[in-house]
This record gives C-alpha cells, structure tokens and sequence, in this order.
C-alpha cells in the first residue's frame, strides 16, 4: 500500500472537534523569573527555562539554573516532562517546545500540560508546529506579545472526539509517521554538526604551521583592492535586474548594472558583524556584481589563492583588527596589515582541495548533508499538512491547510 493510500485509509471518515486548549489540558500556565542580582537565588540545580531556548524541539536542559530560594521567591513553577511549551513574547513568540525533564521557566513560556486521556502531547506539539505563522500573527504591541489568555484558546482539531480509545489511537499513528521524519532529520543534523567539527579541525589543523615552516605576508601584498571601484546604490536609484548586488554579509538586492566582471573575494567591513560571526567573514564572488562600500573586494591571480585566504581568513579572530567604537569597523589599512601565512603554490592548492570537499559536504545548498537535511523538512512539513488537513474550525481560528490552499 502506497503511503498516501495508507494515509487516506487511516483517516477515511474520521469526524473531528475542534477543542481550545484549555479544554484537553489539566493545567497551562506560566512561569517566573527570581529577582536578578540576588546572589542566593541563581547558580543553583534546577532548570530554570527561557524563551530563547524554545526551539521546535525537544528540551533536555536549561542554559540558567535557579535554587530552591529563587522558586520560593518568585512565580517560578515547577512543571512535569513533556509538556507542550509556548513561547509568548518578543522575537520567540509562537516558538514551541517539548520540555523532556522537570523543570521551571521564566513568565514568557505558556505551559501546556496535557490531558493524556483526551489528547497525545506529541499530536499536539505537531500541530501548533503547523500553527506557528498563525500563533505568530496573534502577538500584540511594540514586541508581538501573546498572553497564557490567547494560548488557552487555541484550538486543536481531535479525531473521533466521541471514542477516546479510536482518537488516541489515531493521534498515536500521526505521531509515529511525523516522529519518523523529525528522527530522520536529527539523524542528519547530527551528522552535519559531526562534519563541521571534523572540518573545523581539518581546517585549523592545515592552515597551522610551525615557526618558519613558511613566510607571512601581510595581505596586501597578497592581494590587489579594488575597493576604490565599489560604490553603494541608494535604494530609491535601485533598478531591478539579475546581477547580484552584494554587502557586507552577501547579496543584498538584484539590480540591472554591475561594477565587477570577474571572480573575486569580499571581505565583510561591518565590525559588528565580524565580532558576530552569523555569516561568512569573507566569501567569493563570481561573474558580473556590484558590490557597496560594506565589504572590501580583493582580486587575486588564482582561484587556489582567493581561497586559501578565504579559509584562512574564515578561522581566525579579527578583534584586533578593528577600529572604531560608536561603528567599528575592518579599515583597509588594517585589512591589508592582517598577516597570511603564505605556503608554496602546489601547497596551498593541496590545502584549498581538502577544503574544498569538506566545505561542500558540510556549507553548500545545493549538495552536501544541508541540502539533504532541507529536503527533510520538507518532507515532513508535507505530510504533516496532509495528516492534520481537517476540516475547518467553525468557531475560527487557524485554518486547515487544504482551506488555506483553496
């Protein structure tokens, strides 16, 4: 039997109720956060929760712990494993979580402990995973804020409302199926994190030489700048195009002209964004581009060069190559001062092909585990939408996804 057969088997003729939360739950609530900079109530042994760590997944620790005192003295709570956790202020909100051990959280976590005679807590975690742009949309004020009051009335459609046993063993099936996807996607994030390590290490390793193993040079007599050539587009000049106009951290817009005609490497100037490290502190551009005056452009005269310096680059810290406090920045003076350990050819060739392989493995799109970890997810967010496509609420509220189609 074909899956899709399979899965219009198992909920061929199912009715369905659309019930809030708070009427398959035996408690939700919220937490509390002990009064900072009391010494006796932090640095103790039990989990103490916040909203940054709620991250459609499962919670197995918390980055701050609490002591006994600081439960005492606020409205922190303890709430049993695997509740279903909602995320309900500023840039998180609409997050969830499962938490898998006992723990406490601070006020911005809604605590979802469900009833398990009405509702699987893991049925339930999918589908407000699917829920997550509607639950969003709900938040209020200058930071989207929801409240426990708006959680408690989202509704969650239950199959078979009438025959618990029937509905539960439905809810189980869904989870088993979507389970099966989130495992499979773990598996492969794993795996990513493993080749990252092992690539940062390959990297580090290579690009580390003994004292006078090799000469230094100091980047600007390894490269030629072109940041005399850049010039930024001010966005109301901006004409639509195909040609990449690139920033400090990669492409920003597509606009009709280019400046650069050629392969060349970026290096990010934005200090904030150097010490932050999210993205790439220097990568390679090919082709016509523009590029503005957030990232220096150095040209080199092989591809073994530009990448050698571009992994070299990529693993050390540029802290004290940066100036500037109210907006600090990689000058070019500093830029070119910044000191490369500078190998033979056919070594830094040997070096850029090791990389090259682990980089594509481990960084690129289109191939490589993230490639495959992104199709994943997809799956997933596939036949999660075809499990729970029920009927519309009658009352409202999130719609099902064949009704969002239409």
């Amino acid at each position: 039997m074909s899956q899709l057969n399979y899965l219009e088997k198992l909920l061929d003729g199912v009715d369905v109720e659309w019930k809030p939360l708070d009427d398959i739950s035996v408690k939700i609530s919220s937490g509390g956060t002990p009064k900072t900079g009391v010494a006796e109530f932090y640095d103790g042994d039990i989990p103490w929760l916040r909203t940054q760590e709620v991250n459609f997944d499962e919670i197995w620790d918390t980055g701050v712990k609490i002591t006994e005192a600081g439960v005492d003295n606020s409205s922190a709570k303890w709430i049993p494993a695997n509740c279903v956790i909602v995320a309900m202020y500023g840039a998180t909100v609409g997050k969830i979580g499962i938490n898998k051990i006992p723990m406490t959280t601070n006020q911005a976590c809604a605590n979802i402990q469900l009833d398990g005679n009405i509702a699987n807590y893991r049925y339930v975690f999918h589908f407000l995973l699917s829920q997550y742009e509607y639950i969003k949309s709900l938040g209020s004020g200058s930071q989207t804020n929801i409240n426990a009051g708006i959680v408690k009335k989202l509704v969650v459609p239950i199959p078979c409302p009438n025959n618990p046993e029937k509905s539960l063993a439905i809810q189980a099936e869904i989870v088993r199926i979507l389970d099966a996807f989130t495992a499979m996607t773990a598996e492969l994030t794993a795996e990513l994190i493993m080749r990252k390590k092992q690539y940062n290490y390959y990297r580090d390793q290579l690009l580390s030489f003994e004292e006078g193993e090799v000469e230094w040079k100091t980047l600007g007599d390894l490269a030629e700048n072109l940041d005399s050539k850049r010039k930024p587009i001010t966005s109301g000049l901006r004409e639509a195009g195909e040609i990449p106009y690139y920033g400090a951290s990669g492409i920003v817009d597509y606009v009709k002209d280019y400046i650069f005609d050629g392969d060349y490497l970026l290096v990010s100037e934005d200090g904030a964004n150097l010490l932050a490290r999210n993205t790439p502190i220097a990568f390679s551009i090919s082709g016509k581009t523009w590029v503005n005056n957030h990232a220096h452009v150095l040209k080199f005269e092989t591809y073994a060069e530009r990448k050698y310096v571009e992994y070299y680059l990529n693993s050390i810290d540029l802290t004290p190559y940066i100036s500037g406090a109210a907006q600090p920045k990689l000058n070019k003076k500093n830029l070119e001062s910044i000191n490369i350990p500078n190998p033979a050819p056919k070594e830094k060739e040997r070096i850029v092909a090791i990389l090259d392989k682990f980089d594509s493995l481990t960084c690129s799109i289109k191939e490589g585990l993230p490639r495959e970890i992104e199709l994943r997810q997809k799956q997933y967010e596939y036949y999660r939408d075809l499990l729970l496509s029920f009927p519309a609420s009658p009352a409202g509220g999130p719609q099902s996804h064949s009704d969002e189609a239409a």
